[in-house]
């Protein structure tokens, strides 16, 4: 699992081409993006819904947005933003393709890339391949403040690929029980391989704050007692139609219905991840309507 936390870093090149590689603009940039994998134990818990959601709040508070789908073999990202991509990752190897043609723009104010299978099969290149993705992705850094990276759920050689290689994690579950059993079979594969832990929880799906609170404890004290591992909660997610309704029109939630319970709830995490504050958003008289009869 060493060698894991290293394949993403060796898939762009090794530290010795750090300076032949990118040019000074390059690496001032690549130093100052900010990178977010989030993740999930088990799939259906909205990880990917979340991701794209939350790309588009913190795009409205002025960040530059960049979503990468590494979802491999389940990309979605196309399906909850309505939209398709022409070219993916790996066409980086074609000489006539840049960046550009690779990230898809959207009418959201975001952008993002399919990888498709690419990752997995880029771990195989060779140098010159791997040196020439490097050079093509370093541009990302400069196109943006923030990176999602939206990974597969549990904990796959390549999910753990990018959690580990990330300078941030985000873990969504529900307070389903096989979705905490598998959110901490995640938690206690990062406290053993990260060099840096920086892991926070989002609990989706959760019908009043004081249900995530309770959820996020539960977590947090198995993380402290048998991890040593303390683990913060960032937020979490009111359960709520609106989002099944956004997903079948293929419109993220926070455009469809950006009063939804759910859609402020979102609203209030990227608050909480660019200024590090607490979230606390209430259903209030509306929400307990919408919810009681389904609206």
């Amino acid at each position: 699992m060493t060698d894991q936390a290293t394949r993403l870093r060796q898939m762009v090149g090794s530290e010795t081409t750090t300076v032949s590689a990118l040019s000074p603009a390059q690496a001032e940039a690549w130093g100052a993006v900010r990178v977010i994998a989030i993740t999930s134990g088990k799939g259906g818990v909205g990880k990917t819904n979340l991701a794209v959601n939350l790309a588009i709040s913190l795009q409205r508070r002025g960040c530059r947005v960049l979503v990468i789908d590494a979802d491999l073999g389940m990309a979605n990202v196309d399906i909850l933003l309505g939209t398709a991509s022409r070219k993916h990752l790996l066409d980086l190897l074609q000489p006539q393709v840049s960046l550009d043609d690779v990230i898809a723009r959207t009418p959201h104010g975001i952008e993002y890339i399919s990888g498709g299978s690419g990752i997995e099969k880029a771990l195989e290149y060779d140098h010159a391949e791997k040196l020439l993705l490097r050079q093509k992705l370093a541009d990302c850094a400069a196109r943006a403040d923030l990176i999602l990276v939206d990974t597969g759920a549990g904990l796959g050689r390549n999910v753990m690929d990018f959690i580990l290689a990330a300078d941030e994690v985000l873990l969504v579950t529900t307070p389903e029980p096989t979705s905490l059993t598998d959110a901490y079979a995640v938690m206690k594969a990062y406290s053993i391989y990260a060099a840096q832990k920086n892991l926070r929880l989002i609990i989706n799906r959760v019908y009043e704050a004081k249900e995530s609170r309770e959820v996020a404890q539960k977590l947090q004290r198995a993380a402290e007692k048998f991890l040593h591992m303390p683990v913060d909660c960032l937020g979490y997610v009111f359960e709520d139609t609106a989002v099944t309704k956004a997903v079948r029109r293929q419109t993220p939630l926070l455009k469809s219905a950006p009063d939804a319970a759910a859609a402020r709830c979102i609203d209030a995490l990227a608050e909480a991840l660019l200024t590090g504050g607490e979230m606390n958003v209430k259903r209030g008289w509306k929400g307990f309507l919408q919810q009681i009869f389904k609206f």
